[in-house]
């Protein structure tokens, strides 16, 4: 069953849209905070996707969409599981990454 809102755009549609936003918003967190925590600078990631620094910046703000592959390329130079970039929130995702450091130390 579909409400309208305003102009007739089913409300299931609206909120849809609203969480896959987030969820892109939150991957853009998940990634900024994984190369933040590997000392990494917006540029070293930019030169390794052979991409601007000014590209690779509207990346982590969420200003572009990127692809799967494009994920699968940043999840491998930040040493992390695509998956954890894409489910995790970056407090658990960086716990996570604390308890394998400290594992393998």
């Amino acid at each position: 069953m579909f409400f309208s809102v305003g102009i007739g755009v089913p409300t299931t549609i609206l909120m849809l849209k609203d969480v896959l936003e987030a969820k892109v918003k939150a991957v853009a967190i998940n990634i900024r905070k994984v190369r933040e925590y590997r000392n990494y600078t917006q540029e070293y990631l930019a030169m390794k996707l052979d991409i601007s620094q000014n590209a690779y910046s509207k990346i982590e703000l969420g200003y572009t969409k990127i692809t799967l592959e494009r994920v699968f390329q940043i999840a491998s130079i930040l040493d992390v599981d695509m998956v954890d970039l894409l489910q995790n929130d970056h407090i658990h995702l960086l716990k996570a990454l604390d308890t394998t450091q400290q594992v393998a130390s």
